[in-house]
């Protein structure tokens, strides 16, 4: 979808005239793909049926780059994806124990809300709301991505910690974990008011720091002979810089968005393909720290992220860092998919059943 957007918004692609607008673009990384990531990993095995019927949602869904008449059916089924995932996920994290857990029933019911509001988008064209609206929606997949990649990352080091050294690591330090909680649950509903947008700046500049206290915390230095966790690492650090970047840009009186694309590039593209990969490399039983493609791939996402960040800087020659941003991105999906198919052949074969 990135190199059809470039086509679409700078080199007049009149097939894909949907994608023809940042917001569409951005609508496409969010919720088109963000949203099936968040689904995957937070929904767990789910019966074959439901899965499929998930499945062929999302997929009819991304026809909606797509003009009239299938542009209709796609928006449907879209939205229905976006119900259906809420409807699964939030009744399961409302019965949590601990507030700091209970917060992703109501987040994860906003974005997947937020994914069938911006379909209106295809309708009703680009309306004072669109930028706001789109800045919220990753604002807060911020928030879920900065909780969730504490949750997967202080196990994973913990547990190479305690066999590589006999001592336990810094863990989920819910103390920041809180922090970080009501920092970017407030944040977000303060830029929207000007005159608030620098007590906004403060807020995302002190979970800035507080992510990457606790990534030093984790000991990054202690993991250098584990390549799936310091990918990990460099992925939730680039939540950090995005914090520190967002900041600047909200205390500015000029406001950009680029920044954003630290979140959806650079952390995004990091964290979820190397859990992916992890997680297909772990079902084989093998060891992900000699996966050869996990520092590749933070190269390449580092790239695509520092192409686009700096993009707009390079005067006339913009539109080819734009198109060295989304190659190194397609670049990095394209050894991603390899590799998970790579282990998902050696998958052990499941016995048959007695019965």
């Amino acid at each position: 979808m990135v190199p059809l957007s470039l086509l679409s918004l700078y080199h007049q692609l009149e097939v894909l005239p949907q994608l023809a607008s940042p917001a569409a673009h951005a609508r496409e990384l969010v919720f088109g793909f963000a949203l099936a990531v968040i689904a995957g990993y937070l929904l767990g095995p789910l019966p074959r049926r439901r899965l499929a019927g998930l499945v062929a949602l999302w997929a009819v869904g991304r026809l909606g780059v797509l003009a009239w008449p299938l542009m209709y059916v796609a928006t449907l089924a879209d939205g229905l994806f976006a119900l259906w995932v809420a409807g699964l996920l939030v009744p399961r994290f409302m019965a949590a124990k601990k507030w700091r857990n209970r917060i992703l029933s109501p987040l994860l019911g906003l974005i997947c809300l937020l994914g069938v509001v911006t379909l209106t988008w295809r309708y009703l064209g680009d309306m004072p709301t669109t930028a706001p609206l789109m800045h919220q929606s990753v604002l807060w997949l911020v928030l879920l991505m900065t909780f969730m990649g504490g949750r997967i990352i202080a196990p994973a080091v913990n547990g190479y910690l305690m066999r590589q050294f006999g001592q336990s690591g810094a863990g989920v330090q819910p103390r920041i974990e809180a922090g970080l909680i009501v920092l970017l649950g407030v944040a977000p509903f303060l830029m929207l008011w000007p005159r608030l947008q620098p007590l906004a700046a403060v807020l995302a500049l002190a979970a800035g720091g507080l992510v990457l206290l606790r990534l030093y915390r984790w000991g990054p230095g202690q993991c250098r002979q584990r390549p799936d966790l310091l990918a990990l690492m460099a992925g939730y650090a680039w939540l950090g810089v995005g914090l520190v970047l967002m900041a600047r840009t909200w205390w500015l009186p000029a406001h950009d968005s680029a920044p954003l694309h630290a979140f959806t590039i650079g952390a995004l593209g990091t964290l979820a393909s190397t859990v992916m990969l992890r997680q297909a490399i772990l079902r084989t039983k093998a060891r992900p720290e000699r996966e050869w493609a996990l520092m590749p791939l933070v190269v390449l996402f580092a790239t695509a992220a520092i192409l686009r960040l700096w993009a707009l800087e390079t005067g006339s020659a913009w539109l080819g860092v734009l198109w060295g941003a989304a190659l190194a991105w397609s670049l990095a999906w394209l050894l991603v998919a390899g590799r998970l198919w790579y282990w998902i052949g050696r998958l052990p074969t499941p016995r048959p059943s007695a019965n």
